[in-house]
């Protein structure tokens, strides 16, 4: 479409990985040269389709973006808001979230999405690690008390501005865009923006310490051209779906720059609480075309039954977060004859392993690694694995840094040199490859469970316990034992009809011995109502590993 690069059709993956390229335009910046441009090319065409859980539905085309973007700019700009400047958004999944986001990037300044389930706390230590200016939040009491409780000790905390309503010491961002000028023109010179400048911030949690804060600079949305239309294969004038919170970095990969790039809308739902039936609503409702979720909000939406919607829209889907469970896979096939195509990434990358659409899926891979990725699996001793032995998933970028990789974690280096020392990237992720090259994710390098001498992967167990009727959801963590080193743990949540005694956790044991090697059954299942989860529906892991701990 906007670019030569975006509608060339391959032939097989080789061809793909051999010729795929993107071209870098100068001084790149993704709300002029992409939406504003579209604004004027092709003004009518649908950008966003946005609907609520209370049926409330509003559709945006890139004329509407480009005038609320400017408006917004202006109004930040009014604010004292300038090129650098780093920019707090927790907005949800409100329309709002994509005029800031655009007009922050016409500024040259700094976003930095968040989840609106930050603590004070949280908010105070992200003030002061990313030196915030500007706070702008949805209008929600508790949220708006987490955000006032930190300003005390947030010095470079200057304005605060309220989306949806009015409050003493905010500014009223409604009534300021009414009044914003609505042309916005591009800034040159030492304004303007160029392509090594930093463009977004992402804090991500690991297991220890502090959130990273994950450095993108200009250049980044062109990375996502693999994610939308390659991966997950968007069309144009298609309206793709991604189940993802504006606070999660997932919300980059599927809605916002490369659906747009390659010309199809995204649509934005937004609820509070998940309920599977809703979400097959508005998929039959809207005529959503693609769909990208986690495992976790597949694992509920084939539990409903779908001959009662009309889903024949849905084209394409994809998943990614956490691997997939091959029992789902099947299921969700079997109901809508659509294959889940897998993809593997992180914050600090674009798409770099996935099944893209000339591979047959293997149910519960990876994939293989995308065009511009150079990715390999190394042991403890930095050899490179062969085919079927686990070790760390690295990137290579001795000879060149794929479009949308990180630029290294903002103010800290040390933490940088860590995972990113003599040109391999470390992702800490574990995994191993196939005799076809397929990659086959194992767990976090500190989630891989070691007892009585045996590597255990998590998610292996849990595919094996998914399989079991009575299982809902799962999740294996270690816990440590003086005799074995570690143990396998299971914390299970029970589908509807099954009650928790110890009849059933030996069943289920004897059950993943059957599935899967008998040495990786749980020796600890502990019943549980919920899993706790990341907004972007996760599982965390290093929250019942903490429990246990205690």
């Amino acid at each position: 479409m906007l670019m030569d690069f975006i509608d060339k059709d391959f032939d097989s993956y080789e061809d793909f990985c051999q010729n795929f390229k993107i071209e870098i335009p100068e001084n790149f910046n993704f709300a002029f040269d992409i939406v504003d441009r579209l604004a004027r090319e092709n003004p009518d065409k649908i950008a966003i389709v946005w609907s609520n859980d209370k049926n409330e539905a509003k559709t945006f085309n890139f004329k509407d973006l480009e005038y609320y973007s400017n408006k917004a700019a202006n109004f930040f700009r009014d604010l004292g808001i300038k090129k650098g400047d780093p920019v707090m958004l927790i907005l949800k999944r409100r329309y709002e979230f994509w005029f800031c986001f655009l007009a922050l990037h016409k500024l040259g300044a700094i976003a930095i999405p968040a989840t609106h389930l930050l603590t004070a706390q949280d908010i105070v230590y992200r003030n002061n690690a990313a030196d915030i200016k500007m706070i702008v939040s949805i209008n929600e009491d508790e949220v708006v008390a987490h955000i006032e409780e930190a300003e005390a000790t947030s010095p470079t905390l200057v304005q605060k501005v309220l989306v949806g309503g009015s409050r003493r010491g905010w500014a009223d961002y409604d009534s300021a865009m009414e009044r914003a000028k609505e042309t916005f023109e591009r800034p040159s010179g030492a304004s303007g923006t160029s392509n090594s400048d930093i463009s977004l911030l992402y804090f991500t949690s690991g297991t220890t310490g502090y959130p990273k804060m994950v450095q993108h600079n200009f250049t980044y949305p062109l990375g996502h051209i693999l994610t939308a239309k390659y991966w997950q294969s968007v069309k144009n004038n298609g309206l793709h779906f991604t189940v993802a919170d504006t606070g999660w970095a997932k919300a980059m990969w599927g809605k916002l720059y490369g659906q747009w790039i390659s010309g199809s809308a995204i649509f934005v739902y937004d609820f509070d609480k998940f309920v599977p039936k809703n979400m097959l609503k508005v998929i039959e409702r809207f005529q959503i075309t693609t769909f990208c979720a986690p495992p976790t909000i597949y694992r509920f939406l084939i539990k409903e039954d779908f001959s009662e919607f009309d889903l024949s829209s849905l084209k394409y889907c994809v998943v990614a977060g956490e691997p997939l469970s091959p029992e789902i896979y099947h299921q969700f096939y079997a109901m809508t004859g659509i294959k889940l195509m897998e993809g593997y990434g992180q914050t600090e990358v674009t798409v770099a392993l996935a099944t893209y659409p000339w591979m047959d899926p293997k149910p519960g891979s990876m994939g293989k690694p995308s065009p511009g990725y150079d990715i390999d699996i190394i042991d403890d001793n930095g050899n490179s694995c062969g085919i079927g032995e686990e070790g760390q998933i690295i990137i290579h970028t001795q000879d060149q840094k794929p479009v949308g990789m990180f630029d290294g974690y903002y103010k800290d280096r040390k933490r940088t040199e860590e995972v990113w020392k003599d040109g391999i990237y470390y992702t800490g992720d574990m995994a191993w490859r196939d005799e076809d090259g397929y990659f086959w994710f194992v767990g976090r390098s500190d989630d891989v469970i070691k007892s009585s001498g045996y590597r255990i992967g998590p998610f292996e167990v849990e595919s094996a316990l998914i399989e079991h009727p009575a299982v809902l959801e799962c999740a294996i963590t270690a816990v440590p034992d003086d005799i074995r080193g570690q143990v396998v743990k299971a914390t299970v949540v029970l589908a509807r009809g099954y009650q928790p005694n110890e009849e059933l956790k030996v069943e289920l044991q004897e059950h993943v011995k059957r599935v899967t090697a008998p040495y990786k059954y749980p020796r600890i299942i502990e019943f549980v109502k919920e899993l706790p989860k990341t907004i972007s529906g996760k599982i965390r892991r290093v929250e019942i590993r903490a429990q246990d701990h205690k």
